[in-house]
C-alpha cells in the first residue's frame, strides 16, 4: 500500500550549542588538507560521573555550499512542504533474532514511553512517520498510543531497511534549508537516544541492529537524496563477531567512504573508531589495530577520523563497565560520553561557519 505523509514544517527547533556548555576545543594542524579528530587527555568536562576529555581537532576550510546559516525556525520559503509518497515495508522471510532489553540496551524514553525491544522502537518510528514527522523530532507524548495501535509482528532486516529508507525519503523532501546530520551503523547507532542528539538541526538515524560493514555499504543509496552537513559512520563490531577478516572490514570501509564522498561531495564524512568491548571472544587489541588502519583510510579517501576509543576504556583496556549494559552495548552513561564528542564536533562546525 502507498500512503502520503507530510514532513512537518516545524522539524527544526533549538539553537546552536553555546560555548559555555562545552569544554575548550584545542586545534592541532593536520598533516594533510583534511582534518583528524583525536580525543586526548587535556582540558576535561564531567558528564554524569565520568571525566570526559575535550576533542583535539582541526578543521579544513568549509564550503559555503556545505553549511548554510543555522536557523532557529523554519524559513518562510520552506513552509509549503511537498507530500511524501511512502510505501510501507513488506513482510520478509529473513527474520531478525529476538531483541531483548539486555541485548540491545533500549534507552529510557521520556515519561509515557518505555521501549524494551527493537520491535517497539521500529513501530514507534513508523508511528512518527504516520504523523508526518521523523521520530527524532516528534512529540514523544503522542507516540505511545500511536505505535501500540499498529499491528505487531516479528520484524526482519528488510523491514528495518525499508523503514530507514522511508525516513530518509521524508527528510530529503522536507529538509528545506535545515541542517542535517546522519548516523549510520549498527545497534550502537540505532539505540542512540534521540533526546541526547545535539540540538539545532535535523538528525537521521540509519543504524540497524546486527548490521555489518558490508550491510552498511549496500544501503548507502537509501539516503543519497538527502543533503547532510555531516555523516557519522561506525560499523565493524558485528563483522568481528561473525568471524570476518580485518582486510574485509577495511575494504568495506574504504568503499563506504568512497561512495559517500561521491554521493555527498560537500559533506563532512566522519569515520568513528570502533569501540572496545568486555566480551572475551572479541580482542580489543585487534580492534585497536583496525582503528589504526581506519585512520589511514580516512586520510587517504578524504574523510575525517574521530578517535573516541580511549574515552571508553578502563585500566585494562576493556570497555568501562559503567558505560555498558552487557559488555557490548552502551548504557545511558556510555551515550553521554559519545554525545559529548558529537556536541563538540557540531559546535566546532557551527563556529567555523559563523
Amino acid at each position: 500500500m502507498r500512503d502520503p505523509y507530510l514532513l512537518a514544517a516545524g522539524l527544526l527547533t533549538g539553537l546552536a550549542i553555546p560555548a559555555s556548555a562545552l569544554p575548550h576545543l584545542s586545534i592541532v594542524l593536520p598533516e594533510n588538507s583534511r582534518f583528524l579528530w583525536d580525543l586526548k587527555q587535556g582540558s576535561q568536562t564531567i558528564v554524569s560521573r565520568q571525566i570526559i576529555p575535550s576533542v583535539d581537532l582541526s578543521l579544513p576550510e568549509l564550503s559555503s555550499q556545505a553549511f548554510q546559516p543555522l536557523k532557529s525556525s523554519q524559513p518562510s520559503g520552506e513552509k509549503n512542504i511537498n507530500s511524501v509518497d511512502i510505501s510501507l515495508p513488506e513482510v520478509s522471510s529473513q527474520v531478525l533474532p529476538t531483541q531483548t532489553e539486555s541485548s540491545l540496551n533500549p534507552s529510557p524514553q521520556p515519561a509515557g514511553l518505555s521501549l524494551t525491544s527493537g520491535n517497539q522502537l521500529y513501530y514507534q518510528r513508523l508511528a512518527a512517520l504516520k504523523t508526518g514527522q521523523i521520530y527524532t523530532r516528534v512529540n514523544s507524548d503522542n507516540l505511545q498510543s500511536l505505535w501500540e495501535s499498529i499491528r505487531k509482528r516479528q520484524l526482519t532486516y528488510d523491514d528495518w531497511k525499508s523503514l530507514l529508507a522511508l525516513e530518509a525519503r521524508a527528510i530529503a523532501q522536507g529538509q528545506g534549508a535545515n541542517h542535517l546530520s546522519i548516523l549510520i551503523g549498527d545497534s550502537l547507532s540505532m539505540w542512540f537516544p534521540r533526546e541526547k542528539l545535539p540540538a539545532g538541526k535535523l538528525w537521521l538515524n540509519q543504524g540497524i541492529s546486527g548490521d555489518t560493514s558490508s550491510g552498511v555499504l549496500k544501503r548507502l543509496k537509501a539516503f543519497s537524496a538527502t543533503r547532510p552537513d555531516v555523516i557519522y559512520v561506525m560499523a565493524g563490531i558485528n563483522d568481528l563477531r561473525k568471524g570476518d577478516s580485518d582486510d574485509a572490514i577495511l575494504r568495506n570501509y574504504r568503499r563506504i567512504v568512497r561512495r559517500l564522498r561521491q554521493a555527498h561531495p560537500q559533506t563532512q564524512i566522519i569515520v568513528q573508531s570502533i569501540l572496545p568491548t568486555r566480551l572475551p571472544k572479541l580482542s580489543n587489541s585487534r580492534i585497536r589495530q583496525i582503528n589504526t588502519q581506519l585512520t589511514l583510510i580516512a586520510k587517504q579517501e578524504g574523510a575525517n577520523y574521530l578517535n573516541i576509543y580511549s574515552w571508553f576504556t578502563d585500566m585494562e583496556g576493556n570497555l568501562r563497565p559503567e558505560l555498558t549494559t552487557d559488555g557490548l552495548h552502551l548504557s545511558q552513561e556510555g551515550y553521554d560520553v559519545w554525545r559529548s564528542a558529537l556536541q563538540q564536533i557540531e559546535y566546532r562546525l557551527t563556529q567555523r561557519e559563523n
